[in-house]
């Protein structure tokens, strides 16, 4: 998908972008090979192989973040399936303050089949952050643009997070999947264990002060919580980025 996007070019819009793929153009290569494309002047074409060339040569030297600058956040979906093996799945938990008056108590990373978990007080650290996302180049949350990201750049300021992101909640809702994770995984049939059924974000705070107080039964708890919902973001962005690929994308509607 990514190598059929045209879309950040200047100028280049879904409806152009549509024509292009529709004129046999659904592939970075076959733009360049041709001299015309749909009434693009001379000029301009040259200018647009130039940029193509530029981030056809980034994407083959894996500059991976280079490439995602020049898309807008809300066509990072594209990135999905190039990027599988720099793909990293975040959750965060709370204490349940805002940001910038609460603390960040645990923050769940699910890459490459591997699970790591990070809690306040015992390996929650800005170095263990760095060293955990600098693996990764796409970051996918289900509304991390307006929870999870910007708690962690308020309650971190130096951490870096130039990644390329997936935000799930507003590609579901791009499909008309309204509600939040739990109600879309149970709508997609995304199993959690019984025990965990019925749990929400505030049972996740109450979990948290639960657990600060002995309850280690509840620390136990909250980290299944946590996982559960990292762990059920890969199938969800999966699902979606293949509806997306066949309604947006070469031979979508």
């Amino acid at each position: 998908m990514l190598e059929s996007s045209f879309i950040f070019l200047n100028g280049i819009g879904e409806t152009t972008e549509r024509r292009l793929w529709d004129d046999g153009m659904t592939h970075w290569r076959q733009f360049l090979e041709t001299s015309t494309a749909l009434g693009i002047g001379s000029a301009r074409k040259a200018l647009y192989d130039r940029e193509i060339e530029r981030t056809w040569e980034d994407f083959q030297r894996a500059q991976w973040r280079k490439v995602a600058r020049r898309f807008k956040a809300a066509h990072h979906w594209r990135f999905l399936e190039a990027y599988r093996e720099r793909t990293v799945f975040l959750d965060i938990e709370t204490n349940g303050y805002p940001a910038g008056e609460g603390e960040i108590t645990m923050v769940g990373l699910y890459g490459n089949h591997a699970m790591t978990t990070l809690v306040r007080h015992q390996n929650l650290t800005l170095d263990r952050l760095e060293e955990e996302l600098a693996k990764y180049d796409l970051i996918v949350t289900f509304f991390g643009s307006g929870f999870d990201l910007p708690y962690l750049r308020m309650s971190y300021p130096r951490l870096d997070l130039s990644h390329a992101h997936f935000d799930l909640c507003f590609a579901a809702r791009r499909l008309g999947l309204r509600g939040g994770l739990k109600h879309i995984e149970t709508e997609l049939g995304l199993a959690r264990s019984d025990d965990l059924q019925g749990l929400d974000g505030w049972d996740a705070v109450n979990l948290w002060h639960a657990w600060q107080a002995g309850d280690e039964q509840a620390g136990e708890t909250l980290r299944a919580y946590n996982e559960a919902d990292v762990r059920n973001l890969e199938p969800l962005a999966e699902y979606l980025y293949q509806a997306l690929r066949e309604r947006h994308g070469p031979g979508g509607d």
